[in-house]
């Protein structure tokens, strides 16, 4: 059987893997297909297509979207994106500015408690990229702050802790919209950190055309849950590690795979928009 991981990160945003050592990984794998889908930036897309030329890798073009609802911080997946279409990247480029913006909150609110930390570090490990929470952890260990990333967000910048800033006003329905908009599909991505799965019908309501139901996070209950909406809702199944490289090192690549088949069950769902 052919296998794929829908959901990695790269150097252009938080992953600490370049184009050419995500390929690697992938194909060492085993996987037939990946999507790249960094966090609110495309520009991982084209590098990660030209490293997987003759390596018998396909690349599905993505992008993870941040998004609030009702005070709550929301990943929308979109799949199978134009990555150059002008809407988009305009969307991008003002979510580029809040999230230099959020760290600047952060580090703020980080200070309140005694935690003190230069912005400017965190933008240097970042190094030009969608720079977001995981810069922040990486740069509290570097700094000798804490142990590790885990205890970054356990103690400090997870949702709700002191140092948690939202700030994306951009919201979980614009943010489905954007992607169907732009002829390509949005999926609900780890689903389980909602903790309420009312708000994934809501999502449904909104557009949402798949759930990302195999995810490591995910026990077999969640599973079964998600598999039981996606038939009632005639919804896409995806799925895949969210590997971030050394950054999250026991997530690796493969780890979370799912069958190709699904893969083209999203390629038939966009030929769908597009008719």
């Amino acid at each position: 059987m052919k296998y794929a991981d829908l959901h990695l990160h790269t150097s252009f945003s938080d992953g600490t893997y370049s184009p050419e050592q995500l390929v690697s990984a992938s194909v060492k794998a085993g996987l037939s297909a990946i999507a790249v889908v960094d966090h609110d930036t495309v520009d991982g897309i084209e590098p990660v297509i030209k490293a997987a030329s003759g390596e018998g890798l396909e690349v599905l073009a993505g992008i993870e979207l941040s998004a609030e609802y009702q005070e709550q911080e929301v990943h929308i997946l979109g799949y199978l994106i134009d990555y150059r279409n002008r809407e988009l990247l305009s969307r991008l480029g003002d979510l580029k500015i809040k999230r230099r913006e959020r760290i600047y909150k952060i580090v703020e609110r980080l200070k309140r408690i005694g935690i003190v930390l230069n912005p400017e570090t965190i933008f240097a490990i970042a190094g030009g990229g969608s720079v977001g929470r995981l810069h922040v952890a990486r740069a509290m260990v570097r700094e000798g702050i804490i142990n590790s990333v885990y205890e970054a967000f356990h103690k400090y910048i997870g949702d709700k802790c002191p140092g948690y800033v939202l700030g994306f006003k951009f919201s979980a329905e614009e943010a489905i919209g954007l992607i169907r908009d732009i002829g390509a599909v949005p999926v609900l991505a780890h689903p389980y950190s909602l903790n309420n799965d009312e708000l994934v019908i809501r999502f449904i309501d909104y557009g949402i055309m798949g759930l990302e139901v195999y995810y490591p996070e995910h026990t077999q209950s969640m599973i079964n849950v998600y598999l039981s909406l996606v038939k009632k809702y005639n919804l896409l199944v995806t799925g895949g590690s969210d590997c971030h490289g050394e950054a999250k090192p026991a997530v690796r690549i493969g780890s979370m795979k799912i069958p190709y088949e699904l893969v083209e069950k999203l390629k038939e769902a966009k030929a769908a928009i597009e008719r």
